[in-house]
């Protein structure tokens, strides 16, 4: 299981780089992200490989944030991969909460972060449908 990270931030120009540039100060790398807005503040997703770290460092800086657990899964780089791997998921009866993809960096393999309700009885799904579900953010580093 590899773990994200879940920062509100406010819907202004600058809030979000406010946020990354305290993260790159302190040496935290984002490997994945997504951002999405609500009418009050941005929600910013990230896969890093310090989420400890960010938790830590964002809430000192006063921000709400907290750590949750995602998949990370290798997608076939070809048409129709993404639809294969959501069929499979749909054929369980796995309903997604959302997905945002990325690339493994040794090898520029792409890969699909994502959160269900159940996360455990997804990656199993996954796992006994023969996808490689990667099991720790350094699967993401480049060596």
């Amino acid at each position: 299981m590899i773990k994200q990270n879940i920062v509100f931030v406010e819907n202004r120009a600058g809030s979000l780089k406010k946020v990354t540039n305290i993260l790159a100060e302190n040496q935290v790398n984002i490997f994945g992200f997504a951002c999405f807005d609500t009418p009050e503040f941005a929600i910013f997703r990230m896969v890093s490989d310090a989420p400890e770290k960010a938790e830590k460092i964002l809430t000192e800086n006063g921000y709400m944030n907290r750590i949750t657990d995602v998949i990370v899964v290798d997608l076939k780089d070809e048409v129709g991969g993404l639809d294969e791997l959501l069929s499979v998921l749909a054929e369980s009866n796995v309903s997604l909460n959302y997905i945002y993809t990325s690339f493994r960096r040794e090898d520029l393999i792409p890969v699909i972060i994502l959160h269900s309700e159940d996360i455990f009885a997804t990656e199993s799904v996954l796992h006994s449908n023969g996808f490689r579900v990667l099991g720790d953010v350094k699967e993401l580093e480049k060596e």
